[in-house]
């Protein structure tokens, strides 16, 4: 195969995946030119993960919960009410900080177990479920909150989401530990792939030349550095980053290399088959939302700490950030397609949307135009696929 022919394989067959990727590099292109250079200086990229990790974190479950054909409209209320649980055992009642991110996650965990008896167990749709559960989390935060905000928390607490690792290693100008990270990344993304790779020729399938292989990974490595290199030339490595790296390689393995992961696709691509195949499907579904649940609660603990208190109205819209994210990032709307790595892509494409658009001085109101327009492009998208692909066959 040339490399002309590889390239077109990219832009056709291979377009649903590849198409973010592509999508998410013109959108950094065009604005980092109208904002002249300002969306990728140092400081700014520590901003966007800083400001929108905890949608990064809620997208790494609603990933699972779409595949599996589900949807959760609770995860923003549900931010709320763990981040408010935290408050009260750290503000109030002066518990230690860690007591609130465990009481977090333990709340979230306990909602999602509510929540999935009801999907899996009773048989009511996952929409109807946490549509009530939007609802209940947020009267529960109002009276958990008595109505009232709460802060601040200790500085061990706002550690969490703004908290640095700096110095570690020493480094003159730049922080070492953060490169060796960086490093790592990259040790870690050429070793994942050059494994799947050798896997697939074992096994007879089609692969890309040695030459593709090659150049993909070295341009993969000079991104992943570069970012690194431009992160420890400003405040360190951040805390919530390494959180959401563990996360993040945790479920690409999970969804990827697990019975549990495979049992998810096989629910969301055919229910029937499934069964049939001897999938617990109940099980299965009660386990996505607790591990929703759980996510959530990580996610209420970030965002309690980067705001530095709970709030009765945080986490609003939040569920339609990672909804969107999962979307854009080449979730079917039916299910059984969606990657861990697209989510977060798609939670990106967000994420540089809002803050470019912030550095340019846009209104609120025509960012979540924006913002809207961008989702029904991709599911739009999604559809132009299936019926293509069903035209082929």
């Amino acid at each position: 195969m040339t490399l002309k022919t590889e390239l077109k394989d990219i832009f056709t067959k291979n377009l649903r995946t590849s198409g973010i990727y592509i999508a998410f590099v013109l959108i950094v292109v065009l604005f980092t030119i109208m904002t002249d250079g300002l969306l990728l200086s140092p400081i700014n990229l520590t901003n966007i993960i800083l400001q929108y990790s905890y949608v990064l974190i809620l997208a790494l479950g609603m990933i699972m919960v779409i595949v599996a054909g589900h949807i959760d409209l609770s995860v923003g209320s549900l931010v709320a009410l763990t981040g408010a649980v935290s408050a009260v055992l750290v503000i109030k009642t002066g518990a230690p900080w860690w007591v609130g991110i465990l009481a977090a996650v333990a709340v979230g965990a306990l909602c999602g177990v509510w929540q999935g008896f009801w999907v899996a167990y009773v048989g009511i749709p996952a929409f109807i479920v946490t549509l009530a559960g939007m609802l209940l989390f947020r009267g529960l935060t109002y009276e958990v909150l008595n109505n009232v905000s709460l802060s601040p928390f200790p500085g061990e607490y706002q550690q969490v989401a703004g908290g640095f690792l700096n110095g570690l290693l020493g480094g003159y100008g730049f922080d070492m530990f953060t490169v060796l990270i960086g490093v790592v990344a990259v040790a870690g993304l050429v070793w994942s792939q050059y494994s799947t790779r050798r896997g697939r020729v074992k096994f007879g399938q089609d692969v890309e030349s040695m030459a593709m292989f090659i150049a993909k990974n070295a341009l993969s490595a000079i991104v992943i550095l570069w970012f690194f290199w431009q992160i420890s030339i400003s405040r360190g490595m951040p805390i919530v980053l390494m959180i959401l790296g563990v996360l993040v390689i945790a479920y690409h393995v999970l969804t990827t290399r697990t019975v549990f992961g495979r049992h998810i696709y096989a629910i969301g691509g055919n229910l029937s088959a499934a069964r049939l195949s001897g999938v617990n499907v109940k099980k299965v579904n009660f386990w996505i939302f607790i591990n929703m649940g759980m996510l959530a609660g990580v996610a209420g603990a970030v965002f309690s700490s980067r705001s530095n208190g709970a709030q009765p109205g945080a986490g609003n819209m939040f569920e339609l950030d990672a909804i969107a994210a999962c979307f854009i990032g080449g979730a079917s709307t039916t299910g059984g397609v969606g990657r861990v790595t697209g989510a977060i892509v798609g939670g990106l494409v967000m994420a540089v949307l809002s803050n470019g658009m912030q550095l340019m001085g846009v209104g609120a109101s025509a960012q979540q135009i924006v913002k809207g327009l961008v989702l029904l492009l991709a599911v739009a998208f999604d559809i132009y696929n299936k019926r293509r692909a069903g035209e082929a066959s």
